[in-house]
C-alpha cells in the first residue's frame, strides 16, 4: 500500500511541476474584448440599475421602509374597507361567518374520504400513486431538457459570435 502511495505522490508532484511550467493560455481576442466591454458597461451603470447589494445604504434602508409602509397601508386599507368602521373583533366574526360554508364542505369531504378509499380497490390506488410518481419524473425530466436547451449554451457557442 505504501509503495503505491509513494508512486502516486511522485506522479502527482511530477504532474504539478509539468503543469506549472506550462505557459498560460491567452483568451481569444473576441472574448477578451467582450468581457472587458461588459465590465466597463457594468461599472458605468447608475446605482439603481445595479443589484440591491450595490445600492447605497441609505437607499436600501429607504427602500425597505417604503415597502414595509406600503404593505402596512395596503393591509390596513383592506381591513378598514371590509369592516367599514366596525371594530376588529367584528371583522374576525365576519371572516369566520364567511368561512363557515367552506369549513363545512371540507369537514364533509374529510368524512367521505375513508368511505371512498374503502370503495376503491387497493391495486388501483397503488397504480394511481405509481402513475403520479411517473408523471412527476417525466415533468422533472422535461424541465431539465428544456433548461438545457433554452438556457445552457455549449462552450463552443461563444466562439461563433
Amino acid at each position: 500500500m505504501t509503495v503505491n502511495q509513494s508512486n502516486d505522490e511522485k506522479l502527482e508532484r511530477a504532474m504539478t511541476r509539468a503543469l506549472r511550467d506550462m505557459p498560460a493560455r491567452r483568451a481569444p481576442l473576441s472574448l477578451e474584448a467582450r468581457v472587458l466591454g461588459e465590465l466597463q458597461r457594468r461599472a458605468t451603470q447608475v446605482w439603481w440599475r445595479q443589484s440591491f447589494m450595490h445600492w447605497p445604504s441609505a437607499a436600501r434602508a429607504a427602500f425597505v421602509v417604503l415597502n414595509v409602509a406600503l404593505v402596512a397601508v395596503t393591509f390596513i386599507g383592506g381591513v378598514s374597507n371590509v369592516i367599514g368602521g366596525r371594530s376588529f373583533g367584528d371583522f374576525t366574526g365576519l371572516v369566520l361567518t364567511w368561512m363557515r360554508p367552506f369549513v363545512s364542505v371540507l369537514s364533509t369531504m374529510g368524512g367521505l374520504t375513508p368511505v371512498f378509499l374503502r370503495a376503491i380497490p387497493s391495486g388501483w390506488l397503488y397504480l394511481g400513486v405509481a402513475v403520479g410518481v411517473a408523471l412527476y419524473v417525466v415533468l422533472f425530466g422535461l424541465g431539465a431538457v428544456a433548461y438545457r436547451t433554452l438556457y445552457m449554451r455549449p462552450s463552443w457557442a461563444g466562439d461563433r459570435l
